[in-house]
């Protein structure tokens, strides 16, 4: 009984955001302005590609950060522009004044094919990647095709998509939980997986738990984690699921 109270509230606090009517504000860094930029899908669907694309290896706001920091170089972040850029163009501006990626190569390479991928497959525009209501499985498979984005960017991608950006899908079923540290430290606290489960195991677990929407769950986790359940410390006191939580040190 206290696992399915468990999942009902982890599952009521994701639907409530889901469900809210005005797109969601997402802090993607700490500045506003790159914020703004990056959530601007009408005029830079792309810039929201190519940040999932660099956010790996690093901190996920010093990633993110990096679309805003190629507009301030170019004075422009069109997808006319971007196309015009050679591989060694890309380079340059990824390391002067200063290196943006702690792999610079290796991400002006997936920039450069992201954006032929864009050009050639998505008629320039980076936001048929999910206008036409595919289903999850689709959008989810179109994100995994570009170079550099794994199953678990790919999940989030969507699942920002659909939760935040309010885009529209067919289904939601394939839309799993990102494990990261957060989620995997908060499934295993509230006692959803035992301590040595595998990412796996907390992505099917999430499945079962919640099939219609797994990456539902996938917020919720991740907010407890960063707000209160730290990895050294925790701040039960302002956990809504203290109540329920078997490791609730109150």
């Amino acid at each position: 009984m206290e696992e399915n109270a468990i999942k009902l509230r982890l599952v009521e606090h994701g639907t409530i955001l889901l469900n809210s009517k005005a797109v969601q504000k997402i802090e993607f860094t700490k500045d506003i302005n790159a914020n703004s930029f990056l959530s601007n899908r009408l005029e830079y669907p792309h810039a929201f590609v190519l940040g999932c694309i660099l956010d790996r290896q690093m901190r996920a706001e010093r990633a993110w950060i990096i679309p805003y920091k190629m507009k301030q170089a170019l004075g422009d972040f069109s997808i006319s522009t971007l196309l015009k850029l050679d591989l060694n163009d890309i380079k340059r501006i990824m390391l002067e004044p200063h290196a943006l990626h702690r792999f610079t190569d290796l991400m002006s390479e997936f920039i450069y094919k992201a954006l032929a991928k864009i050009r050639d497959e998505y008629d320039c525009d980076a936001s048929n990647i999910w206008n036409d209501k595919p289903s999850s499985a689709t959008v989810v498979y179109r994100f995994l095709c570009f170079d550099g984005i794994g199953p678990k960017i790919a999940n989030m991608a969507v699942n920002i998509l659909a939760r935040d950006f309010k885009e529209e899908f067919s289904d939601y079923y394939s839309i799993d939980i990102s494990a990261d540290v957060h989620v995997k430290r908060v499934f295993k606290r509230l006692g959803l997986v035992p301590e040595n489960a595998t990412i796996e195991q907390i992505i099917y677990r999430a499945r079962a738990l919640n099939p219609e929407f797994p990456g539902l769950m996938d917020f919720p986790t991740w907010e407890i984690g960063r707000k209160w359940c730290h990895s050294k410390r925790t701040e039960c006191v302002e956990c809504y699921m203290k109540d329920l939580c078997p490791s609730c040190s109150l």
